[in-house]
């Protein structure tokens, strides 16, 4: 159980690094909620839906400059049940331009993750960052 959890967590990175919708919404449920804490700017959210979440996605993809990465470290499933489990991962952030590679951003996801049918599902993602960007 514990490695479909990871390979969930991980199939939200990669959805959301290639903006790929089908997977994002595979990997989301429909009343999937998001909230960030950024340090300066306090609570964003909570964003509430699955179709709240995927504009939220595209209006950040369309406003970034370069390739920007979400690499996801030390994962760590923290509580678990036969339908609903959370994990918590840190975030290093990268863009690269082309000319340059800068970290953007740290910080600490806590995914709540529910059992469906297509197997495990971002039900709630909470992302407190280190630092604003």
């Amino acid at each position: 159980m514990i490695a479909e959890l990871q390979q969930a967590v991980a199939n939200y990175a990669h959805a959301l690094d290639e903006l790929n919708v089908p997977e994002l919404e595979a990997v989301l449920t429909e009343d999937t909620t998001w909230t960030f804490t950024m340090p300066g700017q306090g609570v964003l959210g909570p964003v509430t839906g699955r179709a709240a979440v995927l504009d939220f996605i595209r209006d950040g993809h369309t406003a970034q400059t370069g390739r920007v990465r979400h690499h996801l470290g030390n994962v760590v499933v923290t509580t678990t049940d036969a339908a609903t489990a959370e994990v918590r991962a840190y975030l290093v952030q990268t863009r690269n331009t082309g000319e340059s590679i800068q970290m953007i951003s740290t910080g600490v996801y806590t995914f709540g993750l529910r059992r469906s049918d297509g197997g495990w599902r971002v039900a709630e993602l909470t992302l407190t960052l280190d630092n604003a960007f």
